[in-house]
């Protein structure tokens, strides 16, 4: 597993600037700005409701910011102060892959099936060259011998690691991950984790929503606490975990490292 990302070095991959969403009179964003350079980790931490996730969301265009502007390596740039396209919305769409907290693979489908379907009826991939690059995929995160399963006969565990193969056969320039342990038995979370930590440390370019600090700790090059709809603190994992300057964020930080204080 390797990026393909060939983003120009040292000008952001991805540029995030006055990111704005609205459901009725919930102002989940309140405009957020980012950027995030090829083959660097950011991570999104903060309590529910803060706007993570919409804004992991906004960024694979399951959700249509109210304003704002993402940018992708120069190549796709929308503005949505203005009516959106469906093509522009896939085009950004075709940017990323994104990794479900609740896995959402197709009970119906074998693991193979799974990883397949996107690169062949979206990426129009030949039949016989995705099913070998998945089950190399499938081979790197040990699940090999699962080609042949369908989603009820794997664990949880299991099943987000064929989450992220299929995820990585999309061949995206980013991969985003939506609290992609949290539906898992604790003793299944270190099996993703370390997936997880491998892909960074091959270069992927990665956005990830996560409670899982100390993931966080060993692979964010930048970690952004969320609250209330806005960047409430952002910076180097090693000191907002161990010296955070804003009293929320360490009330925050206080809560997941000492719950029963």
């Amino acid at each position: 597993m390797s990026s393909t990302d060939s983003a120009v070095p040292g000008v952001p991959l991805l540029r995030v600037s006055g990111l704005k969403k609205s459901f009725g009179d919930n102002e989940v964003l309140k405009s957020i700005d980012f950027t995030l350079n090829a083959g660097k980790v950011l991570v999104l931490i903060g309590p529910s409701g803060s706007g993570k996730t919409t804004a992991l969301r906004c960024l694979n265009g399951l959700e249509t910011p109210d304003a704002g502007t993402v940018s992708v390596a120069g190549d796709v740039t929308i503005s949505f102060d203005e009516p959106v396209t469906r093509k522009q919305r896939l085009a950004l769409r075709d940017c990323s892959a994104m990794v479900f907290q609740n896995y959402n693979l197709f009970p119906h489908m074998t693991v193979l099936q799974n990883v397949i379907e996107g690169p062949v009826r979206v990426k129009k991939v030949a039949k016989a060259k995705a099913t070998e690059d998945a089950l190399r995929l499938l081979a790197q995160v040990g699940l090999a011998e699962k080609r042949d399963a369908y989603p009820f006969e794997l664990s949880g565990g299991q099943q987000q690691r064929v989450g992220i193969v299929r995820a990585l056969a999309l061949a995206p320039r980013i991969l985003l991950f939506d609290e992609p342990t949290s539906s898992l038995d604790p003793e299944l979370v270190g099996d993703v984790l370390r997936v997880m930590k491998d892909l960074a440390t091959e270069g992927w370019t990665m956005v990830v929503v996560t409670h899982e600090l100390e993931f966080a700790r060993q692979v964010a090059d930048e970690v952004l606490f969320l609250d209330g709809g806005v960047i409430v603190e952002r910076g180097d994992p090693r000191v907002i975990f161990t010296a955070p300057r804003e009293e929320r964020t360490q009330q925050f930080l206080a809560r997941l490292l000492h719950p029963l204080d």
